[in-house]
């Protein structure tokens, strides 16, 4: 197993970016062949490409299970394409990122064993990327989601509003708030403008001292009322890195990453 730091340059960002990869090389050695599934993780708010793997023993269950993950940097930028500034994270996420990994190691190029998963900001970008770019992405795993568009349109400006709900703040990334319903930053207009055989399978986790339980709990109801078969749970914990540690390591039991848990997952995939 490998922990691998890379550097290069993104056209879609316009600057050089770092991410973390761990891929199983040994793997290789008796496998020369092997084509390994791929899992894109993402941070959330004020974190970097490291916080998973300082964060979690998500190196030691990868290797377990021979899956490669590629973790990413989000600056703060929730994973969205902002015209305003020329920053496609989005566009980085879905397009950039998976071709220029799938180029450096040896990944899968088939749908059904690449998957986009994260927490917090992340579990939002994991959200929106993963149906957006549904043809790449088989699976979508989501935990502790910011699933806030409602907050962030009715955001206001102040000394006592924290950073990331200052509306200032929250037009720098997502451009002009009025304009988030309905578009491809919206985790419910994605789902309403896709066909349901084309929605990939959706995992979703909130620990029950979470803040944000509520929003996870109606994105829920809403894709099961929308007729999606999501698998979701929750457990004890707060917005922190214990209940992150321990559900990634269950979006890997969820995952067909081994023959134990081949085909258990819900959703669709073709």
């Amino acid at each position: 197993m490998a922990l691998v730091q890379v550097d290069f340059f993104s056209e879609k960002l316009m600057r050089t970016v770092t991410i973390n990869a761990i891929i199983p090389v040994d793997k290789k050695l008796n496998q020369p062949n092997k084509k390994f599934k791929t899992l894109y993780l993402l941070h959330g708010i004020f974190g970097n490409y490291t916080d998973w793997v300082c964060g979690t023993r998500i190196q030691r269950w990868a290797q377990d299970h021979d899956l490669a993950v590629i973790m990413p940097s989000g600056e703060n930028k929730f994973y969205v394409d902002n015209e305003n500034s020329h920053e496609y994270y989005s566009q980085f996420i879905g397009e950039e990122l998976v071709s220029i990994t799938r180029a450096m190691f040896p990944l899968s190029q088939r749908r059904e064993d690449t998957f986009i998963a994260g927490l917090s900001m992340g579990g939002y970008g994991a959200i929106i990327n993963g149906l957006k770019y549904y043809q790449t992405f088989g699976y979508i795993a989501a935990l502790s989601s910011a699933l806030l568009i409602d907050t962030f349109i009715n955001a206001k400006d102040g000394d006592d509003v924290p950073y990331m709900y200052k509306r200032s703040y929250l037009t720098s990334v997502f451009g002009d708030l009025h304009k988030l319903k309905g578009s491809d930053k919206d985790y419910k207009a994605l789902i309403q403008n896709m066909a349901i055989k084309d929605v990939p399978a959706i995992y979703m986790a909130c620990g029950t001292d979470d803040s944000l339980i509520k929003e996870n709990r109606d994105y829920r109801d809403f894709l099961l009322q929308q007729g999606i078969n999501v698998t979701y749970e929750e457990g004890p914990g707060a917005h922190e890195w214990d209940f992150w540690d321990r559900y990634i390591e269950r979006v890997l039991e969820w995952l067909p990453l081994d023959e134990k848990n081949e085909g258990l997952s819900s959703g669709h995939i073709e």
